[in-house]
């Protein structure tokens, strides 16, 4: 069964339970500012549950648990049994993609559940190097948030056949560095250890204490690219340049310039694809 995670500072669940740290304020903001786009946008933030409850009983059909559903697709147990029960008419269009990106099939072989230690390090080793989620989902085969709910340490099992994909998966990965500045910088926030910590004998040893990492500190080149990744991402949710500068302590005309240069770069995109 899937367990939601503690409410945390930082997060907008702790925002609705009356806590006003800045860093739950912050939360509440982006959210606000992502619903605020989505309804300038006309996107819909729910959708009709019927196709995703049809889904769900194929996969039930063809041989799948609800604990497995919800382990392969991070949905917890509280949002999926109201769903298969037919006691919604609605769902989150995220919690919708989630579900039918699994395919109908017989479920993974292999029910068996192993200590998540190993899997945990890798997953963690590999976002230290700047692979995300969303690549290390495309080789594992496991929607990106499951992948993120093993990574934060939020399981102490998963299947044998989990840890079995990760570890080949990671024996690939690990030996080039990601092009996720994002994860390298949430990675080293987080004290997330990198390959070079571990060895094929300790990585999976509850045990075992990594060696001296590789060094964390980053560059010119690498503190500024992380900080471009960050003013990308809030300007897409269409938050000031004021906002921006407060949130990342830097100056007005520094986000005013980089802001300037991705909007040109879309032009530039734009001017491309219409020629």
């Amino acid at each position: 069964m899937t367990t939601r995670t503690p409410v945390q500072h930082g997060e907008r669940r702790c925002y609705l339970r009356g806590c006003r740290l800045p860093e739950c304020l912050d939360a509440n903001y982006r959210y606000m500012s992502r619903l605020r786009l989505d309804y300038q946008r006309g996107t819909a933030r729910r959708t009709d549950a019927k196709p995703v409850r049809a889904h769900i009983n194929q996969l039930l059909d063809a041989g799948w648990t609800q604990a497995q559903i919800e382990r392969a697709t991070g949905v917890g147990h509280r949002t999926l049994s109201p769903l298969r029960m037919d006691n919604c008419a609605n769902v989150h269009t995220t919690t919708a993609r989630r579900l039918l990106a699994l395919p109908i099939g017989p479920p993974p072989a292999g029910e068996t559940d192993t200590d998540a230690t190993g899997t945990i390090r890798r997953l963690q080793a590999l976002a230290a190097i700047g692979h995300s989620y969303a690549a290390i989902a495309r080789h594992v085969g496991i929607h990106k948030d499951a992948l993120g709910v093993i990574a934060r340490g939020d399981r102490t099992q998963v299947r044998v056949e989990t840890a079995k994909i990760v570890t080949a998966v990671y024996r690939h990965m690990s030996r080039a560095a990601g092009s996720s500045a994002r994860s390298r910088f949430n990675a080293a926030r987080l004290g997330w250890h990198g390959p070079l910590a571990w060895d094929d004998t300790t990585i999976d040893d509850p045990s075992a204490k990594p060696e001296a990492d590789e060094p964390q500190t980053l560059n010119r080149d690498q503190l500024a690219a992380i900080r471009r990744a960050d003013v990308e991402h809030l300007d897409g949710f269409g938050v000031s340049v004021e906002e921006i500068a407060r949130r990342l302590g830097m100056a007005e005309s520094t986000v005013k310039g980089i802001v300037k240069e991705l909007r040109a770069g879309e032009r530039r995109d734009r001017s491309k694809a219409a020629a």
